[in-house]
């Protein structure tokens, strides 16, 4: 009994017209009970108690009980107030009798608390006899608190499953490029098992990327669909891992509402991870989406696959699925898991720091009526988490940046989950528009739980796992810039986590546990006050000090406004927020300089720019130190591994190798054992996480540590360990990950005037200072650093770098200040600087006309200041007066930084319409029209001279006295426009004088300090960014700075910069013009005026740089002739230089040394030394016309040498070029950086050799040692030609270039008759370098001879590695003379009659014709896959079989491709237009190679030649066979998800197409097809084979196609022309169909082997060859000989030749491709190819391989008696009865249903029918499976064909006449297994028929193919709430007759005719079965006579007795009268 007293109610909400008038109901186990209702009453009283009766059932772990408050309406429908959920948990397991429940939460529909509460007692008493679960009580008792406790470790073993792992799997990092690629899913549903309910008829949906696919509707609990679905996407790899793939089975007979019966989820990225990127055959557990408590609802068996580019579908081998399929076994979880609920129960507390999205109109209607607000607060925060498709949001908080939440989502999951990522999502709340997204964050599981168990080998030992826990801790936002604006936000995709956050934009605090089991009560629920304080010890802050130093930042692209740098970390020091303390966190603006060359820089000179940002974050020390050591000890590792990685590839010697990698191995225990990872214990902030990733780390280490010890004892090969050292690496990479990193990264932006233009974000480990050791503090922490900066996203992907960087960084806690100064290099200075401002008004300067400006400002002039108010920060004083110093880097003097310049000047003149033109008022103007100094006036600057005089410019659109014309259209005073033509209209004409000047080398310029106004005044023609020095005459504005120095009072050190916090006070009375205004305006200038520090260096060092740019290779083609003019800037700090450009080559050679002679660099040249500045190299391609394209960027680290002492030469190395963050070839470079002490240049080393003026070459010791090398070419030919510029290519010829020699072909005279080149050898001697990495490509270039001398270049390829072309010369003997059959064809044609009649046709033809029809090509096809079963016969006979190949015979490794006469060359063409594709590929280049040493001393005889005895470059005529077997997986392309496969063959300029013999509906048809054509090699060499899909009214599209090179097969010398069969047949199936016979073929092949010819003895028995001797009895000695068999002469040839390597008897599996998705295989087809020339004669008798063909079988089913029926009706009388009758159909033919008669008025659930049913079925035997074709729609055109197992569906129904027909049960008889049945009906029952969990023993299942006939009892069941119910039991005979069996013996349906074998005799049924309506007579006697029997007797009785009462009654007067009377006496 339970008992629920429902007491009261508090704080309902009112409604908006009076109060609710409330009751309450309680739900349990869907029953219900209310109280009465309470009018009108928001804390209503109930006091009523609602008992449930429990039905004997004991509550169990997971009962509840829902409460529900509605309000009660009269009229219409109770409205919900609110609802709770109560678990009964605690009741359950018996610890208490009652449960008091006070003040529970009511929620509304949305989860959400209303603010009120319930109040009841809950009372349990146990049924009698329960038991309490004890297992309930354990998993209550041992798991109710968090099992992620520090000390329990986290590692979960539920009960009754002792150490099952929970977690598992890591996820590798892909090798994808991150761009959009073609994907391919494809997912194959097999069958499913055990699905529920009765009589369903399932159908399977698959949902993937927004696509879904369905599979056909089956019948039953166990359907069979085998079908494939082909999902084709194109999106980034990291957003394809993250989609889901969805299986959901549905029911289609049952209503819509509860019609999905199971689902599954998979993460696509889980598939991927697979081996093979695949899951094959894996049986799926299907659960109930919305009820988390319930089982499986069944299996279904699924194969899927992820494919990449290039990645190769598995195979998939359709074995028949065993018996021993058994579930369990094969599903697909992570290893030895099993799955269980759990509840990730997130913690969200608060946020901070949130960006202000919302507008603030009606904040301004607030202050409008005096309200004050805060714009900060302008969000609506609120949290949403979404994990495996579940959501779950936190509640809106309104107008808060800070939001406290205090919230705890539970989010229920199936464990281990295939999704690994919870989606953390803050948003903005909008009432109207959709919420906007503030950030978007992941929690990654992977990072935070462990799966343990990884074994490690040497060890044997596995550590535990942990579930997925993390903090409380903050994680960070990132996204787009946090200023608000009221237009979109560009950015907007970064909040949405694509692509790097650029900004930050808040944190939020959270906490992950895991609980297993058990249900959530609430989804969403508040948490308790308790875990609210323990979580305030998490928040604790420290104060962070971060000082940054900028040295240099260069690289800039173009000049324009100043430039200044903002660092910022978390909020502190972004200047644009107004809710932080302003800081000293921006730089000065500066101005850039031209550097000379191409870029810009700030002249900082020896005065750097200086920031200092104070913040305060939780102390996470102990987890920064961690990472800091690992990635220490990981970096060591990479510099090593790369080292030994350079060396391998360099070919080092063994020394040096095994040098090399001592030095790893020692350095790594080394610093393992060294380095230890700090205790845990007692640190803040440590969380159940920390303590589980030290445990896994130290463990990690262990192993790492003990494998490096086993290698150095063991290991023998360098090489081979390599993989193994890359293993510790991607190891120590994994474990340097920090889930709970709550420091925010340092973000740099760089601003243009106000406006942010670049970024770039530096972790904030990377500069964190540590004082637990060395290595724990940051890579970068006090260090200078290069950063590149970068645009927000930048579309262009990095192809520009608007800065680099050098700067320093320092960050530690504010305790550890005084060890900055250690850091910090130079002076520190702290200045407060202010503008005076004046103008000119009447050639007099003053303040009066300033229009918006104060007298006194800042730098930009908006914010007013005065020096009275400047007060220095606490704990700083002034030093000195105010002054006067003039900013020099604001100043921009157009000519800094050049060497040559141009003045120009413009002459104005004007005129009336049609007037004179004379001089306009202001004759002289620059290009803007504002006034300067005449051509006369202008002066040479100090340091440089006239080249020329004052001319008018003529190189523009101006006519021939350089005159250009305007109007003037007011108001402006200047026009606009100019155009080159005077027309009358023109009032207004300008011309350009220029004058070049030139910078005097060596001159010193005016230095800027002495120049200029003695004031300091700067002065400038506009309000504006733009100062100079000297004042013009035009000039109407001027400025000053005036700096005070600042002290601090208390400390010394640069540290005591971390003290200037705050504003150094601001003008107070700043005239509001608005009320209200005023604090905004004061809290602006509050953080506009920063002190500014900077830092100055007393010294500089002058260092000499050499740049070594040797050569590049494989760069990107961007000119129309396929090449590229590539020149390299090459920039080092503030200088950049340019190399020669060389003309069209994408491999160029520059051979050239830059040299930067005087770089002026501030700071300590060893802290230098250890962190040089990097050397940028740019490559560029010229264009002669428009602007120089870019074709990469790459980097160099100089080799520093600071005395002249240090010999070693730095070490060219290929460094690779990135373009837009892809690869885009290498550049082969080295540096050094010399330290000039004496300051001249007599300490550096000799300069390199000159090549011309100006040019150094590479010096000897840098530049590669080279070696005389011969390259021989073999030029074959050119095939397949595009043309060019509209006309083909009819002349071509061939150039070779490498290593700056080249060598060309003569021309071919006519393309269309022989595209072979004549003379086929050429030969290059060049110098290449001895080391192989550094030596240059061969290119090809094929040039077309034109018309008029022109020679354009039509194709051109590059082949970088020479290293599979390298040979010894005097190693090759006659066997070179490559080639096959071409060779033979050029022999004369002698002997070719092939004699295949041996006198052996007296065989009879019938004993042929027999075989014929059991052995086939298909047998033997078989027989070589392995399918024994569908051969049966023929390999008893020992026939042979063939080679299957898996892929193109081309890839069989043994024959090189088919390439090892010549080799094919893609040719390409043209520039990259769009940027993924690859050039356009516009010919093939056939031809060879061989690289080989030439010897030094000119005397020696140099090799032989390597290319000779060719065979004859002449077209010939071929007769092609095409053989195409079938088609495996094709790509469906009809809307039911299927194909209509066609053939169709190109061969030259003939095409077969084979449209008509198309196979509908399928995926895998079986073509058995052969073509022959004729054609002629080398010109129709491709064969391309394709796939169509038949369509009846659109276009037939292509599905893929194939192409085949039969040049090369035909060249080859591994005779791919026509493989060899296993034994030389003269008949029968495997019939010689070569050309030759093998005796022929075996002379050719000893004739170009060089051997001696082949003799055969003792009568072909016996043969010798090159010195061995061969009998044939060795080869056939276990083999079976039979008649088809030829003379032993020839067989012996045929075996010898199969020992040579030749291509044997195969059928190859080729993928389809097709243009749609290139990359992507769409199907493969098995087939082959032969070849004859017809030159050699007649071609031998093709193979026959058309399809099998299906033969007819019939069941027959004799339905002879039931028993056991369950009695389902109820009789007129009272009887349980029914009314049987049997239906039986096989599956995949429902229409052929057939039925009994009906067996009336079963009275014991008998029934008798003698009754047959008749099934004809299509069977293959070979595959065991029916062949059903039928139209699966009315409308469609043709039957499909489907493959189906045969099976039988008997059911027992109940007959009703006036209603639906009673189900009763059924049985799925498997004919192929097929169950026992039972000899009597006792003896059947339930267990005979498997329950699908348990595996049958083979025993129990026969085949009834086998078997023929069969006869017994099966029994019949129907599933009840999930569990199987007998419905009866059905005596059969179960027969298989053959179509021959069947007309021998007929038998007909049911009882006709023919009624025989065996005949079928009527049923002797009990005379009570006959059906009431049609035999009223036996109605009565059987009926109303057997019950009522003794009624009608006593009727009967009864009547007599009333008729003769009657009588006598009647009769009783007169006799009477008579008495009394009697008349007749």
């Amino acid at each position: 009994m339970l008992r629920v007293a429902v007491e009261f109610a508090a704080g309902l909400p009112k409604k908006k017209l009076g109060s609710p008038d409330p009751f309450a109901s309680v739900v349990f186990k869907d029953e219900k009970k209310k109280t009465k209702h309470v009018s009108s009453d928001l804390n209503p009283v109930w006091n009523e108690a609602l008992e449930f009766d429990l039905k004997g059932v004991p509550l169990d772990y997971s009962s509840y009980i829902d409460v529900i408050v509605k309000d009660y309406e009269t009229l219409g429908k109770d409205k919900l107030i609110g609802s709770a959920k109560v678990s009964l948990k605690d009741l359950a397991s018996s610890q208490v009798k009652s449960l008091p429940v006070k003040n529970l939460a009511l929620m509304d529909e949305n989860g959400k608390s209303i603010g009120a509460t319930i109040s009841m007692t809950i009372g349990y008493e146990p049924p009698a006899g329960a038991v309490t679960n004890p297992q309930d009580q354990q998993d209550a008792g041992g798991e109710e608190g968090d099992v992620t406790d520090g000390e329990g470790h986290g590692a979960v073993t539920s009960p009754g499953e002792p150490g099952k792992k929970i977690w598992s799997r890591i996820r590798k990092p892909y090798s994808l490029a991150n761009k959009p690629q073609d994907f391919q899913i494809r997912v194959r549903v097999i069958e499913g098992r055990q699905l529920p309910g009765n009589n369903i008829k399932p159908v399977v949906k698959v949902h993937v990327c927004r696509e879904t696919h369905r599979t056909r509707v089956r019948k039953g609990n166990n359907p069979y669909f085998d079908e494939i679905f082909f999902f084709n996407v194109n999106m980034l790899p990291s957003e394809l891992f993250d989609e889901v793939v969805s299986f959901r089975v549905y029911n289609s007979n049952s209503f819509r509402a509860d019609c999905l019966m199971g689902e599954f989820k998979l993460d696509i990225g889980y598939i991927y991870d697979e081996p093979a990127h695949c899951i094959m055959k894996k049986w799926i557990l299907l659960n109930d989406p919305d009820d988390s408590s319930s089982g499986a609802k069944g299996y279904l068996k699924v194969s899927m696959f992820v494919l990449g580019t290039g990645d190769e579908p598995p195979v998939e081998r359709k074995q028949q699925d065993n018996d021993k399929d058994d579930v369990e076994s094969n599903l697909l979880l992570p290893a030895g898991v099993s799955l269980r609920w759990v509840t990730l129960k997130l913690k969200v507390f608060r946020a901070e720091d949130i960006p202000q999205m919302d507008e603030s109109i009606t904040q301004t209607l607030k202050e409008a009526f005096g309200g004050q607000e805060n714009k900060k607060n302008l969000v609506d925060p609120f949290v949403e988490a979404w994990f495996a498709g579940k959501k779950l949001c936190t509640q809106i908080i309104e107008k808060n940046a800070n939001p406290e939440w205090n919230q705890q989502l539970n989010l229920q999951v199936k464990f281990p989950s295939m999704c690994e990522k919870i989606k953390l999502t803050v948003f903005d709340w909008d009432r109207l528009s959709g919420n906007d997204v503030i950030g978007t964050t992941y929690l990654d599981l992977t990072k935070i739980a462990s799966s343990g168990g990884e074994i490690e080998v040497e060890t044997g030992s596995s550590e535990m796992g942990f579930l997925p826990t993390f903090g409380p801790c903050y994680i960070n936002l990132y996204g787009s810039p946090r200023e608000f604006s009221v237009l979109s936000d560009p950015y907007e995709d970064l909040n949405l986590g694509k692509g790097e956050g650029t900004a930050y934009r808040g944190r939020i605090l959270v906490e992950l546990s895991t609980k297993l089991d058990g249900k959530p009560d609430k989804f969403v629920e508040e948490i308790p006050s308790d875990d609210l304080l323990v979580v305030q010890k998490y928040q604790r802050r420290r104060k962070y000090c971060l000082c940054a130093v900028f040295h240099s930042a260069t690289m800039i692209q173009e000049p324009g406004e100043p430039i200044q740098f903002e660092v910022s970390i978390g909020n502190y020091g972004n200047k644009m927020d107004l809710t932080c303390k302003p800081l000293a966190s921006t730089t000065q603006y500066s101005c850039a300089v031209f550097d000379g060359n191409n870029y810009y820089y700030l002249p900082w000179a020896d005065t750097k720019p200086v920031i200092s940002v104070t913040s305060f974050w939780e102390d996470i020390s102990h987890r920064l130190d961690s990472l800091n050591i690992l990635l220490y000890i990981s970096d060591r590792l990479q510099t090593n591994l790369s080292a030994l990685q350079s060396a391998v590839q360099s070919k080092a010697t063994d020394a040096r190798l095994v040098e090399i990698w001592l030095k790893l191995i020692n350095q790594l225990m080394e610093d393992i054992s060294s380095f230890r990872i700090p205790d845990m214990e007692g640190k803040p902030n440590l969380t159940a996480l920390d303590i589980q990733q030290k445990m896994s780390r130290d463990s990690a280490l262990e192993n790492i540590m003990k494998g490096a010890k086993h290698l150095f004892e063991e290991a023998t090969d360098v090489n081979k360990s390599l993989s193994v050292i890359e293993g510790w690496l991607d190891k120590l990479k994994e474990l340097a990950e920090e889930p709970q990193n709550s420091m925010p990264d340092v973000i740099i932006w760089m601003l243009r005037g106000e406006k942010r233009v670049a970024y770039t974000r530096i972790p904030a480990h990377k500069v964190l200072y540590s004082s637990y050791s060395e290595q724990a503090c940051g890579q970068y922490c006090g260090k200078t650093q290069t950063v590149f900066m970068k645009y927000p996203m930048d579309n262009k992907k990095g192809l520009k770098i608007p800065v680099q960087l050098r700067v320093n960084m320092w960050l530690g806690l504010a305790t550890e200040e005084k060890k900055f100064n250690h850091y910090a290099e130079g002076i520190f200075s702290v200045f407060a600087e202010l503008y005076e401002n004046q103008s000119q008004v009447l050639g007099k300067w003053g303040t009066t006309s300033l229009l918006n400006r104060s007298k006194f400002s800042d730098v930009t002039g908006k914010v007013k200041l005065k020096q009275e108010y400047f007060l220095p920060p606490v704990g700083w004083e002034w030093e000195g007066d105010w002054g006067v110093d003039p900013e020099k880097t604001l100043l921009t003097e157009a000519d800094a930084g050049h060497t040559e310049f141009v003045d120009e000047v413009y002459e104005n003149q004007t005129r009336l319409p049609g007037g004179e033109w004379k001089l306009a008022a202001e004759p002289y103007t620059d290009v803007n029209g504002e006034k300067i100094q005449g051509p006369t006036e202008i002066e040479c600057p100090p340091g440089w001279k006239w080249e020329d005089n004052w001319t008018f410019d003529e190189n523009r659109a101006v006519d021939e006295k350089g005159w250009e014309y305007g109007i003037t259209i007011p108001p402006d005073d200047k026009p606009k426009s100019w155009v080159a033509t005077e027309k009358m209209y023109h009032v207004h004409r300008r011309r350009r004088m220029i004058r070049p000047r030139k910078r005097i080398p060596g001159a010193k310029t005016a230095d800027k300090k002495d120049a200029g106004d003695a004031e300091g005044w700067e002065y400038s023609s506009l309000i504006g960014w733009k100062f100079h020095r000297k004042q013009r005459s035009s000039d109407t504005f001027r400025r000053r700075l005036w700096r005070r120095k600042m002290t601090p009072a208390d400390r010394i050190g640069a540290s005591a910069i971390f003290k200037l916090e705050g504003a150094l006070g601001v003008d107070m009375e700043s005239k509001s013009d608005e009320k209200g205004t005023k604090t905004e305006t004061s809290v602006k200038q509050f953080g506009a005026n920063t002190p500014t520090v900077s830092c100055t260096f007393d010294q500089s060092n002058m260092y000499h740089l050499r740049v070594y740019v040797y050569q590049a290779r494989s760069l990107t083609a961007l000119d129309k002739d396929s090449f590229s003019d590539p020149y390299v800037h090459v920039s080092f700090l503030h200088h950049s230089q340019t190399t020669e450009t060389i003309r069209s080559t994408l491999n160029p050679t520059w051979d050239q040394t830059l040299i930067f002679k005087n770089v002026e660099i501030y700071g300590d040249p060893q802290s230098l030394a250890q962190n040089p500045p990097i050397v940028v190299m740019e490559i560029f391609d010229s264009d002669q016309v428009g602007k120089d394209e870019m074709l990469g960027r790459s980097t160099c680290v100089p080799m520093v040498k600071l005395t002249s002492g240090m010999d070693a030469s730095p070490k060219l190395l290929w460094e690779p070029v990135t373009y837009k963050n892809a690869p885009a070839g290498e550049i082969l470079v080295a540096a050094e950086l010399f330290l000039k002490t004496k300051g001249n240049d007599t300490e550096l080393p000799l300069i390199p050799p000159k090549r011309g003026e100006k040019l150094y070459m590479v010096p000897q010791g840098v530049r590669p040692v080279v070696q005389l090398t011969a390259i021989e070419v073999l030029a074959w030919g050119l095939r397949n030609m595009k043309t060019y510029q509209l006309a083909p290519v009819t002349s071509p010829s061939l150039v070779v270039e490498c290593g700056g020699e080249r060598v060309q072909t003569a021309v071919i005279k006519n393309m269309k008759k022989c595209p072979n080149f004549a003379g086929n050898v050429l030969l290059l001697k060049v110098l290449l370098p001895k080391e192989e990495m550094y030596s240059p490509p061969i290119v090809l270039k094929v040039i077309d001879h034109r018309p008029f001398g022109r020679k354009p270049v039509v194709g051109q390829c590059t082949i970088n590695s020479l290293e599979e072309f390298r040979c010894d010369p005097y190693a090759t003997v006659a066997e070179v003379a490559m080639s096959s059959k071409a060779a033979l064809m050029a022999a004369s044609p002698r002997d070719l009659h092939v004699n295949i009649d041996d006198g052996r046709q007296h065989l009879l033809e019938a004993q042929r014709e027999k075989e014929k029809e059991s052995v086939d090509w298909w047998s033997k096809f078989y027989a070589s896959v392995g399918e024994r079963e569908k051969c049966r016969p023929y390999l008893d006979k020992g026939y042979d079989t063939l080679e299957v190949y898996d892929h193109e015979l081309e890839s069989v490794k043994e024959f090189m491709g088919l390439t090892d006469f010549c080799s094919t060359f893609k040719l390409q063409r043209g520039k990259n237009e769009s940027d993924d594709d690859d050039p356009a590929v516009v010919g093939e280049f056939k031809g060879s190679f061989k690289v080989y040493p030439l010897p030094d001393d000119p005397g020696v005889p140099p090799p032989p030649q390597q290319f000779r005895e060719l065979p004859d470059s002449v077209s010939q005529e071929c007769v092609v066979r095409i053989y195409v077997a079938q088609a495996i997986d094709l790509q469906p392309k009809d809307n039911n998800s299927k194909c209509d496969p066609y053939i169709k063959i190109s061969l030259g300029k003939k095409s077969i197409d084979d449209r008509d013999n198309y196979i509908p509906y399928t995926l895998n048809p079986v073509f058995g097809r052969m073509f022959e054509l004729i054609c002629f090699l080398p010109q129709d060499k491709d064969l391309k084979i394709a796939v169509y899909d038949f369509d009846l009214l659109s276009r037939d599209e292509k599905v893929g196609e194939t192409v085949i090179d039969l040049e090369n097969r035909l060249l080859s010398r591994f005779g791919s022309y026509c493989g060899l069969p296993q034994t030389y047949c003269i008949s029968g199936p495997n019939q010689w169909h070569d050309q030759l016979k093998p005796s022929k073929i075996l002379e050719q092949l000893a004739r170009w082997k060089g051997l001696s010819p082949p003799r055969s003895e003792d009568n072909g028995n016996t043969l010798s060859l090159g010195g061995r001797l061969y009998s044939l009895s060795d080869f056939e000695a276990n083999k079976e000989i039979h008649e088809h068999l030829g003379p032993p002469s020839e067989r012996i040839a045929l075996h010898v030749l199969r020992t040579q390597g030749l291509v044997p008897e195969h059928v190859e599996t080729r993928t389809l491709y097709s243009s749609f998705q290139p990359t992507l295989p769409q199907g493969k087809l098995q087939m082959w190819v032969d070849i004859f020339p017809k030159s050699l004669g007649p071609a031998g008798p093709p193979f026959d391989i058309s399809p099998r063909k299906a033969k007819k079988y019939f069941l027959r089913v004799i339905v002879w008696n039931t028993t056991d029926v369950v009695l389902d009706d109820t009789s007129v009388t009272g009887e349980n009865m029914s009314d049987i009758y049997v239906k039986g159909w096989m599956p995949g033919m429902e229409e052929e249903k057939q039925k009994t008669d009906v067996h009336y008025r079963s009275l014991d659930g008998d029934g008798n029918f003698n009754w047959r049913f008749v099934f004809g079925f299509e069977y293959l035997p070979a595959e065991q499976l029916c062949l059903v074709s039928k139209k699966e729609h009315f409308w469609s055109l043709d039957k499909s064909e489907f493959r189906i197992p045969p099976k039988l569906t008997v059911q027992i129904w109940d007959n009703d006449k006036f209603s639906l027909d009673d189900y009763l049960g059924a049985i799925e008889l498997d004919l192929h297994h097929l169950i026992n049945p039972s000899k009597t009906p006792n003896k059947c029952s339930l267990s005979m028929v498997p329950d699908g969990t348990t595996p049958l023993k083979s025993d129990q299942l026969k085949s009834l193919f086998d078997q023929k006939s069969v006869r017994g009892w099966w029994p019949c069941y129907m599933d009840k709430d999930g569990k199987r119910e007998l419905g009866g039991k059905v005596e059969l005979t179960l027969e298989i007759v053959n179509e021959k069996e069947a007309d021998e013996r007929p038998a007909g349906k049911g009882r006709d005719e023919p009624n025989m074998n065996p005949k079928l005799d009527p049923p002797k049924r009990p005379e009570t079965s006959f059906f009431w309506f049609s035999n009223p007579c036996k109605t009565f006697r059987f009926i109303v006579w057997r019950r009522f029997k003794w009624l009608f007797v006593g009727l009967v009785v009864l009547i007599l007795v009333l008729l003769f009462i009657g009588i006598l009654l009647f009769s009783l007067p007169n006799y009477i009268s008579m008495k009394i009377v009697k008349p007749f006496n």
